[in-house]
């Protein structure tokens, strides 16, 4: 009887058809995403004038929606390794549509904060889902660059509401950016069908002739004998609260340092993606081109996730943060010095690069360091607790304008933000990662699936 490894089929596959379709699908749904978040800074002028909101309540009305992207991480990232990952993101595309078009005929900021809320939890709760699939299934050897390809859509997403933005929102009013992205609710069905599930939950769940497809379509070269037996590491069965798990085996004080790592990583970019068009006006540049640097900082996500996940596959993941991190600590720095507009240009792209970028590539990090069992669990807490920094970053923003603090201040502080979150990568212990391989040295026999018969064997415990 042969005893076949699930994970190191996966990590040995050869990219193929599967893998395209799993990363197409999840990078839609992160263009969504992208487009439902800057939708809310594009139009934030002109939803302040309508309802006659003043910028410190403005962050306030900015914050709701990163409110609920933090619940919805650590409800749907916790949720998701018990119902299973797909069902998880259909109902989270399914949240951000709706609320988002309903957000659109809100006339009073009370009632368009509380609809971004609840858009929050899907626009929140996918990003773990998506995490936890890809790194499951893409093999070892282009993980980093399979996660990191993903965000890109989210980068696409921001561009294309920050370039749309310009032209629509004069010609017909702010409210039509958000009712465009109902559209969305057409991929509901698709994603339920063509997305594969996890495999530690096929295999809990005994859905055989589910898992038996889902091998043969990654791994199409693997011939199946009667009498094998499908296994999965003692780690990935979860005993007990999955949230504890984050903090077993030592890694407690890393979980932590993830937990203040996108905390302030968010902060910057919620900060950016909140109120980078009215800081530019108050530089002294015209709407035109404070949008267009915008979508410029989107240019800059969209290369430093590319790079930023080559390298993280030839190099160690920690030491491509903590560089990307120096530099967004330089670069930050640097946008408060009044800089020639070339240079401004080319500073954005640096900031977006390693501060939405790096954000990626910590979505990614942690994916990679917390088992396979509890891997939603890990990336939605990291997620959601960061996101505390998301709902900061907007109100701080949006303090520090009305109390007309000089510019290079504004920067010199979110600078300070980047450093910190320096210090919180270079403490995590990759020691302690799952795919250090301290955990899979037990034996693989606490999850196994049977292939006798058509694959219809038991699940046994």
């Amino acid at each position: 009887m042969r005893q076949i490894d699930l994970h190191k089929l996966t990590d040995e596959a050869r990219f193929n058809g599967f893998h395209a379709m799993l990363l197409f699908w999840c990078t839609l749904v992160a263009l969504l995403d992208g487009y439902d978040i800057v939708i809310a800074g594009a139009a934030l002028p002109s939803i302040m004038k309508q309802m006659g909101v003043a910028a410190a309540s403005a962050g306030f009305m900015l914050s709701s929606a990163i409110v609920g992207m933090a619940i919805g991480a650590v409800l749907f990232g916790t949720v998701a390794d018990r119902i299973g990952r797909r069902r998880a993101i259909t109902i989270c595309v399914t949240l951000f549509t709706v609320f988002t078009v309903l957000a659109s005929f809100a006339h009073d900021p009370i009632t368009f904060s509380l609809l971004r809320l609840l858009t929050g939890l899907g626009l929140g709760g996918a990003v773990p889902c998506m995490v936890a699939l890809l790194t499951e299934y893409s093999p070892s050897r282009i993980r980093t660059r399979i996660v990191t390809l993903m965000f890109t859509g989210f980068a696409f997403g921001a561009a294309m509401a920050a370039e749309m933005s310009k032209g629509l929102i004069a010609a017909y009013g702010w409210q039509v950016m958000f009712q465009a992205a109902g559209l969305s609710i057409v991929l509901v069905p698709f994603i339920l069908m063509l997305l594969p599930e996890s495999m530690q939950f096929l295999v809990k769940a005994g859905r055989t002739e589910e898992l038996e497809k889902t091998v043969a379509a990654f791994a199409p070269d693997f011939q199946l004998q009667a009498d094998d037996q499908y296994v999965l590491p003692t780690s990935d069965k979860v005993d007990g609260a999955p949230m504890q798990r984050l903090f077993r085996e030592g890694r407690g004080f890393s979980t932590i340092m993830f937990w203040v790592a996108t905390f302030m990583c968010l902060l910057i970019v919620y900060a950016n993606a909140s109120w980078l068009p009215k800081l530019m006006i108050s530089a002294g540049h015209d709407q035109g081109t404070a949008l267009h640097l915008l979508a410029i900082l989107q240019v800059g996500i969209i290369v430093g996730t590319i790079f930023g996940g080559w390298l993280g596959d030839r190099l160690p993941l920690k030491k491509v943060l903590l560089a990307f991190f120096a530099l967004a600590t330089m670069s930050l720095g640097a946008l408060g010095l009044d800089p020639a507009l070339w240079l401004l240009n080319l500073l954005i792209v640096v900031v977006g690069a390693t501060t939405v970028g790096t954000q990626f590539l910590l979505y990614a990090y942690a994916g990679q360091f917390y088992p396979a069992a509890v891997r939603s669990t890990g990336v939605g807490w990291a997620a959601g607790l960061g996101r505390i920094g998301g709902i900061v970053g907007p109100i701080l923003v949006g303090a520090l304008i009305a109390t007309s603090i000089p510019l290079s201040f504004v920067f010199l502080i979110l600078a300070t933000v980047a450093a910190i979150a320096f210090i919180a990568v270079a403490l995590i212990d990759p020691g302690r990662s799952a795919s250090a391989g301290h955990e899979n040295s037990d034996a693989m026999a606490s999850s196994t699936l049977s292939g006798a018969a058509g694959f219809g064997g038991q699940v046994r415990h």
